[in-house]
């Protein structure tokens, strides 16, 4: 979550904001307390978000 945190400039409580209403790439369980997501999911989000403001 980290990474993803400084990959996005998101802090850790926004991205849990934007999962819980279906606006980020969801995560994918590898292990009873640690979560991975997509590199290429995160990249075409924040492709998209970009494309969106412009």
């Amino acid at each position: 979550m980290s990474e993803v945190c400084r990959k996005v400039g998101l802090a850790r409580s926004t991205i849990y904001k934007l999962l819980s209403v279906g606006a980020f790439p969801t995560q994918i369980a590898i292990g009873p307390r640690a979560v991975a997501f997509l590199e290429q999911e995160i990249d075409n989000w924040m492709a998209a978000r970009v494309e969106a403001a412009a």
